[in-house]
């Protein structure tokens, strides 16, 4: 089970790992799961803590009740420092500190993106608005058959600030995020399954979220150095060209190749039993 000491309890998220597997759980089904500022602020603490102190091999993000997510709670934009705040007169000033403000808000879903291991998730219902910038973060996306996909934004008269478009054109035809940002349709779990934005639809919650948890199971059993070289690999070639992919890989291997966790991967296999691999060292404070 998850140290709840380690890290402030959420109101947003309930938080256990078990076999290597951490499960971060959203848990606010009576309000849609909405994003309230709490979500925002706890998200990347648990995941750096999970991430920093090697808690677990894989993360898993589920959901509960009818929709996965409705995006932005309104409160994050109509109290405190949001953007109904200030006055005409020091319009520049709030443009300077509401762009530092979205950077934070971004900062919760990058922290998934640049984590040492594979987040994983599993979409029910409705995946709507900041909810697409939360899930266009993660390595693997699966649904259930009632699943749909919204760039609220649009229908809200604003740009998807959070992620989304950085992200989404990675992962699908650039035809396909404009007309999901033009419109603010709802994208199906089937349609999003032909378009690579899920790898499967699942026919209930149930059966989603248990073939999300046996295929971290099934990663959480290889070497943990060779899963986050392979997605270290991954993230970079999507971000670079073909020929500094192939350089970095070479230079990655200089330093991480480990022929003693091959060795390890050959007896286990054929042993037909799991293999032991180290974990990843904990991240050293950070001045």
């Amino acid at each position: 089970m998850y140290d709840s000491q380690s890290t402030p309890t959420s109101t947003c998220f309930e938080v256990t790992i078990a076999d290597h597997i951490a499960h971060i759980q959203l848990k606010r089904p009576e309000a849609f799961n909405s994003m309230t500022r709490d979500f925002w602020n706890d998200l990347p603490k648990i995941v750096k803590d999970i991430n920093d102190n090697s808690r677990a091999r894989v993360i898993v993000i589920t959901s509960t009740g009818k929709h996965f997510s409705a995006g932005m709670d309104l409160s994050v934009f109509s109290s405190g420092d949001g953007v109904t705040q200030g006055s005409v007169s020091d319009r520049e000033t709030r443009g300077e500190s509401f762009r530092l403000h979205v950077h934070h808000l971004q900062n919760t879903f990058t922290c998934l993106d640049e984590a040492r291991i594979p987040v994983l998730v599993a979409v029910q219902g409705g995946c709507i608005g900041g909810a697409v910038d939360f899930i266009s973060a993660c390595d693997i996306r699966w649904a259930s058959a009632d699943a749909f996909f919204c760039i609220q934004e649009i229908n809200i008269g604003m740009t998807a600030d959070v992620g989304t478009f950085p992200r989404l054109c990675k992962l699908i035809p650039e035809g396909w995020v404009r007309e999901l940002a033009y419109t603010g349709r709802r994208l199906t779990a089937a349609k999003a399954k032909e378009i690579g934005l899920v790898n499967e639809v699942f026919e209930t919650h149930e059966a989603l979220v248990a073939h999300v948890m046996d295929t971290a199971r099934e990663i959480a059993a290889k070497a943990p150095l060779a899963v986050t070289g392979s997605k270290v690999m991954i993230n970079y070639a999507r971000d670079h060209s073909i020929r500094d992919g192939l350089d970095y890989i070479a230079t990655w291997q200089a330093g991480m190749f480990s022929p003693a966790h091959m060795a390890e991967a050959f007896r286990a296999n054929a042993a037909k039993e799991p293999g032991n691999f180290p974990e990843l060292l904990p991240l050293r404070n950070r001045m």
